[in-house]
């Protein structure tokens, strides 16, 4: 089990109980513009949250954590972990419109990366994005992610052709501050 507390938030796996929170923002059309659960009811969450694996660093899975605001209490978004291998995983992250532009994001992404590259040892961690998600486009940038690819009309989201781009990070960039090293020997 993963569980995360920031100065500001605090992370945990996600449960049922957390369903009516989710599907509160995760229904909203500007937030659900980029993602692949576009939930038409609460029973659509339920479903969503019983598919995500319960044990932690299970190839082929995902994990899904809730993030809380400590003061409030209450849920602000959600960050899902692909374990693709035993070396690499991919996030996703979704903040609820009304506490985006306070940091939130970066606050909870960068202890999840931490956690993923020096607790579970994880070598590389991905991210796919819309081209036309300016704001995760930054938000990943700023978290010393670099673009490796723009892939032209290769999947198919809400009945159309989209282009995907892929970020990514090495865990001995992330330990370096963020920054690239390309060796070419």
């Amino acid at each position: 089990m993963i569980e995360i507390i920031t100065g500001r938030l605090h992370l945990r796996p996600v449960s049922i109980d957390d369903k009516d929170s989710m599907y509160s923002y995760r229904a909203d059309p500007e937030t659900n513009k980029y993602l692949s659960l576009i939930p038409k009811s609460v029973e659509d969450v339920a479903e969503f949250i019983g598919k995500t694996s319960v044990e932690v660093d299970v190839p082929g899975t995902w994990y899904q954590l809730v993030i809380i605001q400590k003061d409030s209490g209450v849920l602000i978004g959600d960050i899902g972990i692909h374990f693709l291998d035993n070396s690499q995983v991919e996030i996703g992250y979704t903040l609820d419109k009304q506490f985006r532009g306070k940091g939130y994001g970066t606050e909870a992404l960068r202890k999840v990366i931490d956690y993923l590259l020096n607790n579970l040892n994880k070598h590389r961690i991905i991210a796919s994005i819309d081209p036309t998600n300016e704001k995760s486009i930054r938000l990943i940038e700023r978290l010393g992610f670099s673009k490796e690819a723009h892939f032209v009309e290769s999947l198919i989201f809400q009945g159309k052709w989209v282009d995907e781009l892929v970020y990514a990070i090495l865990a001995r960039e992330w330990n370096n501050g963020g920054e690239r090293v390309l060796n070419f020997n």
